[in-house]
């Protein structure tokens, strides 16, 4: 029998909050580590890190550093270090505030990638633990078990006893988000939200279904793409 209220999973970066938002956080974190270990402007310091960020976000304290006439790969590591664990300042998606209020009454969980100290900094900045049933930091479970591995998604199963087909997942990134879920039989949701908006998805990597936002993300879509789902699990052969 189809669940009435399929599990709804979530991405964090880029699909709850911008992103850019904790990069920028980081920074001035940065910029006021710098300058005190360095003696530099503290302002100039912080205008030179963002200029370098606008330019590409690879390599930001290396070229900023050097800009500043500051060659010094220890400090560059240290500042890497203040970076992951300073706590940021951030704040929720007004439309990501919105839909989590609207399926308040589905289990919810956050599956996220990247840095185990600076996502749980995240997560508590934004208050998420309370948001969720479960807040998986995938990076605690090895770099193996991120995206697009389903490793998360599978215990997320094994802690509901849901199918594949009950299960959706709501994301940003199609490089790595949607590609091993939907073979699989998952529920996809692609958001065109934060750096990844314009990306073309390479071939089978996109979300069966893309919205504009989360406001986007109504229950009347939710169940539609639910019963989708189930019918075409319905119709499977077994095995």
């Amino acid at each position: 029998m189809t669940s009435s209220r399929p599990i709804l999973v979530f991405d964090l970066d880029d699909t709850l909050y911008n992103e850019l938002s904790y990069v920028r956080s980081g920074l001035r974190a940065v910029a006021a580590f710098a300058a005190a270990e360095t003696g530099a402007d503290e302002a100039a310091l912080l205008g030179l890190l963002e200029a370098a960020l606008d330019e590409d976000r690879s390599g930001v304290f290396d070229r900023a550093f050097a800009r500043a006439g500051v060659r010094s790969s220890r400090l560059v590591r240290r500042c890497v270090g203040v970076y992951r664990t300073h706590t940021p300042t951030l704040s929720l998606h007004p439309a990501a505030e919105r839909c989590l209020d609207r399926f308040s009454d589905h289990r919810t969980f956050l599956v996220t990638d990247g840095n185990t100290t600076a996502q749980a900094r995240k997560v508590a900045a934004l208050g998420l633990e309370a948001r969720f049933e479960r807040v998986f930091l995938t990076w605690r479970y090895g770099h193996a078990r991120s995206k697009p591995s389903p490793w998360c998604f599978e215990k997320i199963r094994a802690l509901t006893g849901a199918r594949p087909c009950d299960v959706i997942y709501v994301g940003d990134n199609p490089s790595k988000d949607f590609v091993g879920l939907r073979p699989l039989g998952y529920g996809t949701i692609r958001v065109l939200t934060g750096q990844h908006a314009g990306r073309a998805a390479a071939p089978g990597h996109d979300a069966e279904l893309t919205l504009p936002d989360l406001d986007a993300l109504t229950r009347e879509t939710v169940s539609a793409l639910h019963g989708r789902l189930a019918a075409a699990h319905a119709e499977e052969p077994t095995p």
